[in-house]
């Protein structure tokens, strides 16, 4: 049995996470630390679990010694005490963006300002399992994707993979949720309900993660707010050099990427409402819907992706690492299928 804390549990990445774990045969929660809500039972901010989980918050002073550390910690943060976090764990898994880019100048770029410990950067594997399992499974040190990158990364990987790529055009549609827990002037509910809000046309911050992954010079990227709590939708024009891949070469290359992963579905049909992948029919589930359509008028390729992005965005990628790390099957306390309709 796996000893597993958690630092900073009271938001929503934290807040499902501490559902998974619950649930997970081979994992024993230990401490569960918030510094505004030390003391507080747990569903107090989470209150899905009130009566499965007795457990209260603790002040992160109290933290002792486990067997996996979680780190929820907003961004910048969890870099001022990692010496302290790795005495406590031998593997840590990180859900912030401190650790995702190999290079401190990379780090400074996306970031604005520079990395506090970059001698570190190289410590950690980036944590999308279909691109780094290998190196997920010897690895101490994890840093879990960024949700929008996660669902560009998955929608264009078999492209990349198979055909030359001229230039890339993505943009997400995503829920409220991706904001986090605390409250601001843009999620006050007469300002956010019904709002199409483009809110990073250019300049997001996980562009660098997306072209580090994809080994790309450039990915133009924007990102649209829009009333839905959980779930991304990724749309991604991918304009070739050469004469597109025929549709039965896509399918191949789709296959040949994603077959035996068990969480990323493609979807594709002819018909219906359900043709493409939608984000509704995924709340709650670590899968991640990809599909394509191509467009031989404009030499284009149209890769679409959805995904919840506090699961296979954060937790439940968290989760699915954890999993690989300590050789154990990834699907795992990761096995709800999603609610129909919903």
């Amino acid at each position: 049995m796996i000893r597993a804390s958690i630092v900073g549990g009271a938001g929503y990445a934290g807040g499902e996470l501490i559902r998974l774990l619950h649930s997970h045969p081979e994992v024993e929660i230990g401490q569960i630390t918030s510094r505004s809500r030390a003391g507080k039972f747990i569903h107090s901010s989470n209150p899905n679990l009130r009566k499965l989980l007795t457990k209260k918050f603790c002040s992160p002073d109290e933290l002792t010694g486990c067997d996996v550390l979680f780190l929820c910690l907003p961004h910048g943060v969890a870099m001022k005490s990692i010496d302290h976090y790795m005495s406590l764990a031998p593997k840590i898994i990180d859900l912030s963006a401190d650790f995702r880019l190999d290079s401190d100048l990379g780090y400074e770029v996306a970031y604005g300002k520079p990395h506090l410990r970059p001698e570190l950067l190289q410590t950690f594997t980036y944590g999308i399992a279909e691109l780094h399992r290998d190196r997920i499974a010897t690895s101490d040190y994890v840093s879990c994707a960024g949700c929008n990158a996660t669902a560009v990364i998955l929608a264009l990987l078999p492209i990349i993979q198979s055909c030359s790529v001229n230039s890339i055009v993505a943009e997400v549609k995503v829920g409220s949720s991706e904001a986090g827990s605390q409250s601001s002037e843009g999620s006050h509910h007469p300002v956010r309900s019904g709002a199409v809000r483009s809110y990073r046309p250019t300049g997001h911050r996980h562009v660098a993660e997306m072209k580090q992954a994809l080994n790309i010079g450039a990915v133009s990227f924007s990102a649209t707010s829009i009333e839905m709590v959980r779930g991304i939708v990724a749309t991604c024009h991918v304009f070739s050099e050469q004469t597109l891949p025929k549709e039965r070469d896509l399918w191949k290359a789709y296959n040949l990427a994603y077959l035996n992963e068990p969480f990323v579905r493609v979807v594709k049909d002819r018909s219906g409402i359900h043709r493409y992948p939608e984000p509704k029919q995924l709340a709650g589930t670590n899968f991640c819907d990809v599909g394509f359509e191509r467009d031989a008028d404009n030499n284009r390729i149209v890769a679409i992706s959805a995904l919840d992005n506090l699961m296979k965005g954060a937790a439940g990628q968290a989760v699915q690492n954890l999993n690989i790390m300590i050789g154990i099957s990834e699907r795992i306390g990761l096995e709800f299928a999603g609610l129909y309709p919903a």
